[in-house]
């Protein structure tokens, strides 16, 4: 079976809710056929999000005057999961994907597992052994103490959306304003933390993703197509 093509776009610091457009808008032009999979990479300022359902709120711990102290905004989503932080240096992915029926894609639970079976090879690659904890999304060090990325999608027509985050050079201290993923007897950690000087840039991290993504998934990287380009911010 031939592979179908995945566009990679690094779209730099973006404010969540511009990144959410985007995503609904490429969401419905991929189950309209009208462009290929997309993996959307960048960061985004000081945000917390938690499920338009409510649940997390309860484990924002930060009061109004301390986030606008250290400039944090809040926002509900619509993704699953519990409550989490984006912020500079955090690369997120979201993966604008078909999940095709014939490649036997088609079930939640296994493009959980290879997202994290993706975020543990990148991992690896830079020298940081990681691992999953079951009952636990997302990926940690190997005792299963810290979680070094984060996991939250939602599907539409089997069109995914939202996707991961994983800590490259975070300020560790923002997550003491929440209690991450409503887990409250294990921490967060960033390659930067547990590599040190030996921490690869952020931008080679960008390239490798991509590529990890693309192997895990059957994808082949391909340049974004003309009907792609017009939807992506220039």
């Amino acid at each position: 079976m031939a592979q179908r093509p995945l566009a990679v776009h690094w779209l730099g610091r973006i404010d969540y809710d511009e990144a959410w457009a985007l995503q609904k808008a490429l969401v419905k032009a991929r189950v309209d056929g009208a462009i290929e999979d997309v993996l959307l990479l960048l960061e985004h300022p000081p945000t917390i999000t938690h499920s338009f359902t409510g649940r997390g709120l309860e484990n924002l711990l930060g009061g109004e005057e301390q986030l606008q102290k250290r400039g944090v905004v809040v926002r509900t989503t619509d993704r699953g999961g519990d409550i989490t932080f984006h912020g500079p240096g955090q690369l997120v992915g979201y993966p604008i994907v078909q999940l095709d029926a014939e490649r036997g894609e088609r079930d939640l639970h296994l493009y959980l597992r290879k997202v994290e079976s993706m975020l543990i090879s990148l991992s690896a690659g830079f020298g940081l052994e990681t691992t999953r904890v079951v009952g636990r999304t997302g990926t940690w060090l190997p005792d299963g103490s810290l979680k070094l990325a984060a996991i939250g999608v939602k599907v539409s027509r089997w069109v995914t959306q939202h996707g991961f985050a994983i800590n490259h050079s975070t300020d560790l201290s923002y997550f003491q304003l929440i209690v991450p993923c409503g887990i409250g007897d294990a921490g967060v950690t960033s390659m930067e933390a547990q590599l040190g000087s030996n921490t690869p840039p952020l931008d080679v991290v960008v390239e490798r993703v991509g590529a990890c993504f693309a192997q895990e998934f059957d994808r082949r990287l391909s340049p974004p197509s003309q009907s792609l380009r017009i939807l992506l911010p220039r």
